[in-house]
């Protein structure tokens, strides 16, 4: 299980379905390798980046955890000694399951725009679908919607091109 304090709210929630895993890990591979790393240190990328897996955020009064979360170096250039993060990130990506896509969709994206982070991303794994959010003022604007096997560029991380096809699992073969 996993809890977060969302608006006061303990809200718990079941370990991820093994299609959200694969999605979570395939993201977080894909940015990971290319961004995590100082300014020109990322592995086939621009560096810049902290991306971690998991991070409980506390944020004023409520305890979130985002699927995969990312700091500008600039601004966190140390990782905390604490357990969490008191610090925003710059971009959040939250992979929807049915037990988590209201929670995500209202409550979560709103602290997140509440905090100042920049860019949003949802993943929907069933739908196979990606949606990049840009915060602008106080409200978050899409500003792109992606699906299946596209290629795509998505900010903040425009520097690579990435595969949507590599996040889905496979399709069953009808027997």
């Amino acid at each position: 299980m996993v809890g977060e304090i969302i608006d006061g709210e303990l809200v718990v929630s079941p370990r991820p379905s093994p299609g959200h895993s694969n999605a979570e890990s395939e993201i977080g591979a894909e940015i990971r390798l290319p961004f995590h790393g100082p300014p020109g240190g990322g592995r086939g990328g621009p560096g810049g980046w902290w991306i971690l897996f998991e991070p409980e955020l506390h944020l004023h009064g409520d305890a979130l955890v985002p699927d995969v979360a990312g700091w500008r170096r600039e601004r966190m250039s140390n990782l905390p000694k604490t357990a969490f993060f008191e610090l925003p990130p710059d971009w959040v990506c939250e992979v929807l399951s049915p037990s988590t896509a209201m929670y995500d969709r209202t409550g979560k994206q709103a602290i997140y725009a509440r905090e100042g982070v920049n860019h949003l991303w949802f993943v929907d794994p069933l739908a196979r679908t990606l949606e990049v959010l840009r915060l602008d003022g106080k409200e978050w604007r899409i500003v792109a919607a992606h699906s299946r096997d596209e290629k795509v560029r998505a900010e903040p991380f425009q520097a690579i091109e990435i595969e949507l096809i590599r996040w889905w699992p496979e399709e069953e073969s009808p027997k």
